[in-house]
């Protein structure tokens, strides 16, 4: 595998996980704010669809010619982080599914050294290559997914890419809790060690 195809795997297989965290749950579930700051599942996805269309298609000259309402002027701040009440799941799916379609056909078409413009970065700094993109696009793509790791299993428990993840060590719940019960008087043992003067 050449190193285009090696990037593009790694950005393929990082979305194919992201879209897998909706699997199985309510819309309540796929949609709820889980941190103060209002990150949730299906807000994580819609997210990512959006970027990568603009990454892989307006940068490069290629727009997809799809309709981002929550870019546009006036729309409300992060309105790309979540997902309305009259936004469908499906929609945000199948946004998902169009922007990794038009990406796949701006990395087939072009070159590691094609030149692109990212209009919203600042001076010298928004003249990139298809390389620079495709590896800002891994980065942001595994890091939403990180995101998205917990707050899957802060919703229901269920932790890693998919049943039986090799990296994800097998425990039943009880061993996860003795576990977590172990890092926690690890913490407070240091925490009262780091206390005294």
């Amino acid at each position: 595998m050449d190193d285009k195809a090696i990037l593009h795997s790694y950005l393929r297989t990082r979305r194919a996980d992201l879209l897998g965290k909706l699997d199985g749950l309510s819309e309540y579930d796929a949609r709820r704010p889980m941190t103060p700051t209002g990150t949730n599942l299906l807000g994580l996805v819609k997210h990512v669809a959006s970027v990568e269309l603009g990454y892989l298609g307006d940068v490069f000259g290629r727009p997809s010619g799809v309709e981002l309402p929550w870019f546009a002027d006036g729309a409300a701040p992060d309105a790309d982080l979540w997902v309305a009440a009259d936004e469908t799941r499906e929609q945000i799916i199948e946004l998902h599914r169009l922007s990794a379609a038009h990406a796949d056909a701006t990395i087939d078409a072009l070159p590691l050294d094609a030149p692109g413009e990212v209009p919203w970065w600042a001076g010298e700094r928004r003249h990139v290559t298809l390389q620079q993109i495709l590896v800002h696009l891994c980065v942001e793509t595994a890091q939403h997914l990180g995101h998205a790791d917990i707050l899957r299993e802060l919703i229901d428990g269920t932790a890693g890419q998919r049943p039986g993840d090799p990296n994800l060590s097998q425990r039943t719940p009880a061993e996860w809790a003795g576990h977590c019960a172990t890092i926690e008087a690890a913490a407070r043992q240091a925490s009262m060690a780091g206390d005294r003067p």
